[in-house]
Order: C-alpha cells, then structure tokens, then sequence
C-alpha cells in the first residue's frame, strides 16, 4: 500500500489530511485525530536504522498499537517496534509490500479509536 492510497483512506474515512511538520524530512507527514494527537506517522527510514538488510531506504507507517499486542505483532515479518516512538505503544509498519492493504487498514483504524479516548 503506498503513502498515497493511506492519505486517500484516511480523508475519506476521517477527514484528516497530512501534515509535513519537518524541513529536514520533507516526505514525512503526521496523520492527526480531530482532538489534535496523532494517530500516523509516515516517513521514509534508512533500512539500515530499522535493523533490516541492504542498503537504500524504505517507507513505514506508525501506529498506535494496544500495549498488549505489541510483543506479539512485533514479531510478525512487516512489523516492527515504533521507530521514534514509545516502543511500548507504537509500532511500524513496512510499507513494502510485506503486510497486506488490509491488516495496514486495520491497524491504521485501531490507531485512531486508540487516540479517540486521549
């Protein structure tokens, strides 16, 4: 699933449109709940940064995750713990191919009913 079908989904679900809050990585953007946390992030991470083999980078998706699925998703090849995130709450999703456009959609839904109690 690209950035673009995400950002499509989540403005048709949502109402949220991306927010590029950093000059140095121009390509991430937040995805932010009508309360005003955020419940994505998408950035383009140095594969090496993630522990994953070769050179070159990759896109991710972070989302907020229920503490109690994290361990668990975490070792599911696709998942990884947050990336600039509380490891605990978050976790990233490789946008490569590696997790399907469904299981993406249900973590991205999951990540913002999470944020909708806060």
């Amino acid at each position: 699933m690209s950035k673009e079908e995400i950002f499509e989904y989540v403005q048709k679900q949502y109402g949220t449109l991306p927010e590029y809050l950093w000059s140095k990585s121009p390509d991430s953007a937040v995805l932010r709940h009508k309360n005003g946390k955020w419940y994505a992030v998408l950035m383009r991470v140095e594969k090496s940064k993630l522990g994953l083999d070769g050179d070159g980078t990759v896109d991710v998706l972070e989302v907020k995750c229920d503490p109690e699925m994290t361990g668990m998703i975490n070792q599911t090849y696709g998942f990884l713990p947050g990336y600039h995130m509380n490891k605990q709450h978050w976790i990233t999703i490789l946008l490569d191919g590696s997790v399907s456009e469904a299981k993406i959609l249900d973590f991205l839904d999951m990540s913002y009913d999470l944020i909708d109690g806060m």
